[in-house]
């Protein structure tokens, strides 16, 4: 879930200060697109290896006076006949488990002498701690037993490369890691997932990052040649040991009996010292770290939870469709002498796939040889890519890169869930985050806008952020060489409602859910425009990023991709089991459902939509299920009763993150004019 990077050059090589501070320079600044909410680096003099860290972007932290006088002297020292390598590594961190206001946090993580980097997330680490009841935890973040773990065992006489792999067996989720040791002269790197890749000459250089991208562009800048310094990926389940006195390079694989020959800790080996130099970031810094659990359980959540309304017997009296469950107050719905519903006579049956064949047929021209990735899937991380990230590994045989983009709004549980299924496949999980903290305070704008003047067609604002996804999914197949996505998007998603209460109409001829016509974005623009000027409030910074939004996923070209769906029924039932029973997926605390509980915006407009209207997401969903065949009318009822409950955990971490009063917006949400009696 973050950006590791590093360079290890052999002294006498003739690789001069500017090539290598350039070469420094440029993978740190291609790297921190992975994570920018705290950042670290580590260097090793003579006779210790000095840690820099802090809650800061990496890009701030190496233009401090420390860090940059650091560097400099280690570089300085590097050509001035030095005996060893130049060992530099470092971390851009997308802050997960543990909060980055706490330096012992951030990495570089340091624990029993090992300097850990780590890009993913451990999802069993508290079971694992448990299990190893002998090893103390001393801080929150997951990182912490990897290094407790392999160093109980290389104190019982293992190598490295054994240490790592019988580590390894027992985590669940992702670990892309480097290593330093204060007892063993190596560097080690190593990955569960493939999100690690390397530059090197073999002899006297060599540089790693998390993904291949910063790796080319370093080789494009620095003039070197594809075939003395070749890029590659470590490979999945597999480890690389860079001898840090002689540069000898070993790979090792997790599963092959070699990873024993590899060095091990030498009782006469001389120790490093491992100073840490904590660098203050100048700023107050937003807390990101929210526990959805945790919330759930302190002391106000009984009082919070009160606040909120759900008027389940006055919307059960609302007068629904005699066929699906849509009600009265839907926008621009109307019903027949029978009490079908206009949606229901219009409805165009969308879970029907054409033959898989078809779908084997057109990917032929993107498989790729030498096994190298065919494509990229979309990951949010929710059930549906989930699922589609399974078929495309498993049954359709392509080898996927993940992408996910982080915009703030992904839960803990969220990137919990992304680590489990990038972990067990083995999927390279490509991550852009956002500048998270101006994220958030754009939706703190809109909302603190609307909650002075609430108007339900406004409400898709506050997602606005989040449509960047189909900017960097063009980006990332670029930079990766790779033609062709596919998109995993269930097909009973269709949540029109939403540009409906701004009073665009439904379109029951369009071929996708999300696609409006020319013809219906101008009336969306011009409901927006005037409800604008109703309300100046929305004229705030946020406005660009969300002109960005609308230009990112509907004017700019898209090509090459495919929809799953298209191709594969979309079986609740099957998705569930397939999560639940072989991913162990995590389920929310405060919901029944598997939709959505890792997106931290949808329990809060969906509250304000249930409370106001009598329905929500789930009322829509449900009902095209039943259109298709699915799910009776009488199961539908009683799933929304549950779905439609106010998931508080959820709303109060989305208000907590984005730094609105909660009890003022349900106050004001609250005494919004009900659409129902």
């Amino acid at each position: 879930m973050c950006g590791i990077f590093g360079i290890v050059a052999r002294p006498g090589a003739g690789h001069s200060q500017a090539f290598l501070r350039r070469a420094l320079a440029t993978v740190m600044a291609e790297s921190e697109s992975r994570g920018k909410d705290s950042s670290g680096l580590v260097y090793r003099e003579d006779g210790r290896y000095r840690v820099f860290k802090g809650p800061i972007r990496l890009s701030n932290l190496v233009r401090t006076r420390a860090v940059s006088g650091a560097l400099d002297g280690a570089l300085a020292a590097f050509g001035n006949g030095a005996r060893r390598p130049l060992v530099v590594m470092g971390h851009s961190r997308l802050v997960t488990n543990g909060t980055q206001l706490d330096d012992v946090n951030n990495q570089p993580v340091i624990k029993d002498g090992i300097i850990g980097i780590h890009n993913g997330i451990i999802v069993n680490d508290a079971q694992l701690w448990a299990c190893h009841a002998d090893l103390k935890r001393e801080h929150a973040i997951d990182t912490e037993v990897l290094l407790a773990i392999l160093r109980k065992r290389l104190g019982v006489g293992e190598s490295v490369g054994a240490a790592l792999a019988h580590t390894d067996a027992e985590i669940e989720g992702t670990v892309s890691t480097a290593l330093l040791f204060s007892d063993i002269p190596v560097l080690v790197l190593a990955t569960n997932n493939g999100s690690l890749y390397t530059l090197t000459n073999g002899r006297d250089l060599l540089m790693f990052a998390s993904e291949e991208h910063p790796l080319r562009v370093v080789a494009d800048k620095l003039g070197l040649s594809s075939a003395e310094y070749p890029v590659g990926p470590l490979g999945n389940w597999s480890g690389l040991v860079v001898g840090l006195d002689d540069f000898t390079l070993q790979t090792f694989s997790y599963r092959a009996p070699d990873a024993a020959a590899l060095p091990g800790a030498r009782d006469d080996a001389p120790v490093l010292a491992i100073e840490v130099e904590p660098v203050d970031g100048g700023r107050g810094q937003l807390e990101l770290v929210k526990d959805v659990a945790q919330i759930a359980v302190a002391p106000e959540a009984a009082a919070n939870e009160r606040l909120l309304e759900y008027h389940a017997e006055r919307i059960a009296r609302l007068r629904r469709c005699s066929k699906c469950i849509l009600p009265e107050t839907f926008p621009f719905i109307a019903f027949d002498a029978q009490g079908v519903c206009s949606y229901c006579r219009n409805y165009r049956l969308r879970n029907q796939p054409k033959p898989l064949d078809e779908l084997l047929e057109l990917l032929k021209p993107y498989r790729r040889v030498n096994g190298r990735h065919d494509c990229i899937v979309p990951f949010s991380g929710g059930r549906d890519s989930t699922f589609a990230l399974h078929t495309i590994a498993t049954r359709l045989k392509l080898k996927p890169i993940a992408f996910t983009y982080d915009w703030g709004m992904v839960t803990d549980l969220g990137r919990r869930n992304i680590a489990r299924a990038c972990g067990k496949l083995g999927v390279e999980n490509i991550i852009v985050a956002a500048d998270i903290h101006r994220k958030r305070r754009y939706i703190h704008q809109n909302i603190t806008a609307w909650l002075k003047r609430p108007h339900l067609g406004m409400i898709p604002l506050f997602m606005a952020g989040d449509k960047y996804f189909y900017y960097y999914i063009e980006q990332v197949k670029r930079q990766t060489g790779i033609a062709l996505n596919i998109w995993g998007i269930n097909p009973l998603e269709n949540t029109d409602f939403k540009v409906g209460f701004m009073g665009v109409a439904p379109d029951f001829q369009k071929k996708r859910i999300y696609s409006l016509s020319l013809q219906r974005q101008a009336r969306l623009f011009g409901g927006v425009a005037g409800a604008i000027a109703a309300n100046p409030g929305y004229l705030n910074s946020s406005v660009f990023d969300t002109l960005g939004s609308f230009v990112s996923r509907s004017v700019m070209p898209h090509r090459d991709y495919f929809h799953l769906y298209d191709y594969v029924r979309w079986d609740e039932q099957e998705i569930d089991h397939l999560l639940l029973d072989e991913y162990r997926w995590e389920k929310a605390v405060d919901t029944s459902t598997t939709w959505r509980i890792g997106d931290g915006t949808a329990a809060f407009y969906n509250y304000i939509y249930c409370t106001v209207a009598g329905f929500s997401e789930h009322d829509t969903f449900r009902s095209n299920q039943i259109r298709e065949g699915a799910l009776t009318r009488e199961q539908a009822l009683v799933h929304v009763a549950e779905e439609n409950r106010p998931r508080y955990a959820t709303i109060k971490w989305y208000t907590d993150v984005v730094k609105i009063d909660y009890a003022a917006a349900i106050k004001i949400i609250n005494a919004i004019p009900k659409r129902y009696a």
